[in-house]
């Protein structure tokens, strides 16, 4: 019945709880699960204040950055932010919009439409920039793969500022400034994505200049795409999202309606609805339509302009699911026909929808638990590859980087274009890198558990707890608990196709409410006696917030 491997996590040495008597021992050992083997780490890391942010200035090339703007400044210059289609890019591209405008700048967005232009910076949008007196242009999550475009720009006469955290290709783009953490090995911890490059070029900028409570006005951008883009929550995104989630409580006036119309109150805003509920809505605009529209709504003034664009968001969300689920099924189709014997997924077709097929392509990695690469035919085809964690897609595309028009992304995440008739050996190369980098292990998916303990030990308290870790995402997962023998008293289906479970679990006569998001599969192998493995939910009934358990896998009862 079970669908994955379970792997508990080793209790912390018994000296490391004497060191750390003062905390409760299942914090302790949650806090020794994500790295944090010495107790004086522990302070930090539950506060998430300021001891985690970072000087901006230890970024290479921050200097430079930071000259060109206010060279750019006093001399009135117009400045474009050219950004990235996705909510990352958006937000990163507000920022930057926003705080540079606070300064006086004459700024100005462009984000590139996704079908027609493509990741990246583009020659002929460049040229468009520089017919319109654009003097500078800075990057927001994007630029670092493109040498030969930041060049073209320069011969064009415009300056180019890279601000990226995407991989570092062998040659750096001829700018005036990279900014990308990955330039900077020595800070392993500053895993920052976009929207927090762009956060760490604002603080630089404002540094000394006595504006930088402009700061506070953008968290929020930066918690919605350090979130969107699954960055780990440590460290200092740890500090920039849990400030963010917190300016929140009281949203902009885009955010605010956004909220209202996907039913989400302000004041419930986490990490987990950002993943599920915020960043989807943002990121509808670009695959059927165009991302300024989710940029226009992040730094709307006008509450019938805000309401109109969360409406438009809406229903292109609506469309995108219609639109993922119709790409999910037919590259299910083709993967299953292939056979499951390769350790890599690989479909490519004429009928995927190209904004979706990334999304797509996650739904596969979650199904299958393998690297999975879909790509949509064209003249110039398009792909996005989504990852495990034992397999880094983005080191893999560099391998194949000769036969590939464009590509960029992170270890889980990457996308790329190709001509059409190389596609078949694209998936040559990449199913054979796989077969050699995933020879002889299990790609059934593991869980990781933090901790057995049975059911009835789990109280609100212990919920209380574990909030105090929060918030939760990459790198800092919700905690997972197994508990042995529980036992069933109600299961039933719900969900349109019936996907989901719905259940009432029992231990030592207390019962719990219990979900199975995606496990209605398994709901005629139920046995009267579960192992269980889940997390700790709230839900919120009569105006009273309830605990759940949120299932993530089960088996028969040893």
């Amino acid at each position: 019945m079970s669908r994955s491997r379970w792997k508990v996590y080793p209790p912390a040495p018994r000296e490391f709880f004497a060191k750390a008597a003062d905390i409760h021992p299942l914090l302790s050992q949650l806090l020794y699960n994500r790295g944090l083997t010495d107790p004086a780490q522990f302070e930090a890391f539950i506060a998430a204040d300021r001891r985690l942010e970072s000087n901006p200035f230890l970024l290479t090339d921050m200097h430079q950055a930071v000259s060109r703007i206010y060279h750019g400044l006093f001399a009135g210059e117009n400045i474009a932010i050219y950004g990235d289609f996705d909510a990352d890019g958006i937000t990163a591209t507000a920022l930057l919009v926003h705080g540079l405008s606070a300064l006086g700048a004459k700024a100005v967005p462009y984000i590139p439409h996704r079908h027609e232009e493509g990741y990246g910076l583009r020659t002929a949008a460049l040229e468009r920039l520089h017919n319109q007196g654009v003097n500078l242009v800075i990057t927001a999550d994007c630029g670092i793969a493109n040498s030969y475009e930041v060049d073209y720009a320069r011969r064009l006469g415009l300056d180019v500022i890279v601000t990226d955290h995407h991989l570092v290709t062998s040659t750096l783009p001829p700018a005036c400034a990279v900014v990308n953490p990955k330039r900077n090995p020595s800070l392993g911890g500053m895993e920052l994505a976009g929207v927090g490059v762009a956060f760490k070029l604002l603080q630089a900028v404002l540094q000394g200049s006595g504006r930088e409570k402009t700061l506070d006005e953008v968290m929020d951008l930066v918690a919605l795409g350090t979130v969107a883009d699954v960055a780990p929550l440590v460290n200092e995104n740890r500090y920039l999202v849990k400030q963010g989630l917190k300016s929140m409580s009281k949203p902009r006036l885009g955010l605010a309606e956004l909220l209202r119309c996907a039913r989400l109150e302000p004041g419930r805003v986490s990490a987990e609805s950002i993943s599920y509920v915020i960043a989807p809505r943002l990121n509808a605009a670009s695959r059927l339509d165009h991302a300024i529209n989710s940029y226009k709504l992040l730094l709307s003034e006008s509450q019938e302009e805000a309401h109109m664009l969360a409406l438009g968001l809406e229903e292109k969300n609506s469309e995108r699911k219609l639109l993922t689920n119709k790409t999910f099924k037919l590259a299910r189709e083709k993967v299953l026909a292939q056979g499951l014997d390769s350790p890599l997924l690989f479909a490519a077709d004429g009928e995927f929808f190209a904004g979706v097929i990334g999304i797509a392509a996650g739904k596969l990695v979650d199904e299958f638990n393998r690297p999975a690469v879909l790509v949509k035919l064209d003249g110039v085809s398009r792909g996005s590859a989504r990852s495990i964690p034992e397999f880094n897609i983005a080191a893999a595309l560099k391998e194949c980087q000769d036969i590939l028009s464009r590509f960029g992304g992170h270890p889980m995440a990457a996308g790329f274009s190709l001509d059409t008739n190389m596609v078949d050996e694209l998936q040559r190369r990449l199913v054979a890198i796989a077969r050699t980098q995933l020879a002889g292990l299990d790609l059934r998916q593991c869980l990781m558990i933090d901790a057995v303990t049975p059911l009835e030990q789990l109280t609100g308290d212990t919920y209380l707890l574990i909030q105090q870790l929060a918030p939760f995402g990459q790198g800092n997962p919700t905690p997972v608990f197994l508990s042995h023998g529980v036992d069933v008293v109600e299961c039933r289906t719900m969900g349109g196709q019936k996907e989901h479970l719905r259940m009432k679990l029992k231990a030592a006569n207390q019962v719990w409410d219990a979900v199975g998001f995606d496990l209605g599969s398994l709901a005629g192998d139920m046995a009267p006696h579960l192992d269980i493995v889940y997390t700790l939910d709230t839900n919120n009934w009569s105006g009273q917030e309830v605990l759940r358990l949120n299932l993530l896998d089960f088996a028969a009862a040893r």
